[in-house]
């Protein structure tokens, strides 16, 4: 038997694999007013042993607990950036983790949770395709400025799943293909893969376009004279760029479905912007499209942004001339988490060791 952990910036996914037919799973809200918790120690800990709870309850209204588990596997988190792929969750992953020596995201509290939980019930845990797994081409890591280099930070395991899944309905293995995935959830990060490698990346904490919570790529000079004249103190910058930032900044909500609600009741001010992120989005999907030098298999998106059909329409225009669209709204994520257990516990695929 299997759990399945998967938190995001807004939401926490679980699926219970028992096995026999398809998982069970659900959906619950993070919770988080922003992630000011997660800048700091105690506060991060506080937020795993809060989301013990709703996993114990899961686990209970599925007939289940932790000693008849056989592993807990869980989206990675913001580590030590490194290859995509199975890593068994140890002490080092989760100091590295709580303590947000690579970046502070929510997806860290993900192995340290599975971590917990996973030695409650003396069995192991793992996590897969963390955010920070680093695949760039030498290339991709110039930035402008020497003592500032583009660092990989995006939604792997919503990336490989995706890719592979999209080889699969163009008949070829990954590795074969050329594609632009871009994940449209709560972050937004949008991709060059090539030859099975994500060569190219917009890092989903600091670049690309707005999304429901995060500022993205902003002119720079004026973003730091906004900041001066705020006397903002370095967390509370990361604060504004991700968590309060996109739909967040202008109306007050990161809930697309609301956003959408609000455009139907005629806000023309929802509607201007709900506009501008997809002509971001497209913009970005074009820059990757020269990654790629123009050969393009297809442009794959995924992400609960993807259900959206008003932001699809819009999106459809901009890039088809690129490429044919893929569209997986369906959760990737989960399915290849379960995939990865099982691949796990059959001794399919190599376990990678965090050091």
């Amino acid at each position: 038997m299997i759990l399945a952990v998967n938190i995001g910036s807004t939401t926490i996914k679980l699926a219970l694999d028992k096995g026999a037919g398809e998982p069970l799973s659900t959906t619950l809200p993070l919770g988080l007013q922003d992630n000011r918790e997660l800048y700091n120690l105690d506060g991060f800990n506080l937020l795993v042993e809060h989301l013990k709870i709703p996993i114990r309850k899961f686990l209970t209204q599925n007939d289940a607990d932790l000693e008849k588990l056989d592993l807990i596997i869980s989206r990675g988190g913001l580590q030590k950036p490194g290859t995509a792929g199975i890593f068994r969750i140890n002490e080092a992953m989760c100091s590295d983790l709580a303590a947000g020596s690579y970046g502070h995201h929510p997806s860290s509290l993900g192995p340290v949770l599975a971590f917990s939980m996973a030695r409650e019930g003396q069995i192991s845990a793992y996590a897969i395709d963390p955010p920070s797994t680093d695949e760039f081409a030498p290339m991709a890591r110039f930035s402008g400025i020497p003592e500032i280099q583009r660092q990989s930070a995006f939604h792997a395991l919503s990336h490989k799943a995706a890719g592979r899944r999209a080889a699969s309905v163009l008949g070829r293995t990954y590795e074969e293909c050329n594609l632009i995935v871009a994940h449209l959830g709560g972050g937004i990060t949008i991709g060059a893969h090539l030859g099975g490698r994500v060569v190219d990346c917009t890092n989903g904490l600091s670049e690309g376009p707005f999304t429901p919570e995060r500022a993205g790529t902003l002119p720079l000079l004026e973003a730091c004279s906004l900041f001066s004249e705020r006397k903002l103190e370095i967390d509370e910058i990361k604060q504004l760029l991700v968590g309060k930032g996109g739909l967040m900044a202008y109306l007050g909500t990161k809930n697309g479905l609301e956003v959408e609600e609000r455009i139907k009741l005629g806000d023309r001010s929802a509607a201007a912007l709900f506009e501008a992120m997809a002509y971001q989005i497209a913009k970005d999907i074009g820059a990757m499209a020269t990654v790629l030098k123009g050969t393009c298999d297809a442009i794959v998106l995924t992400g609960a942004l993807t259900k959206s059909q008003r932001l699809l329409d819009m999106l459809e225009p901009r890039v088809a001339f690129i490429g044919q669209i893929l569209v997986f709204p369906d959760d990737e994520e989960m399915r290849a988490l379960c995939e990865s257990a099982r691949d796990i516990l059959a001794n399919r695929r190599p376990i990678i060791n965090y050091l």
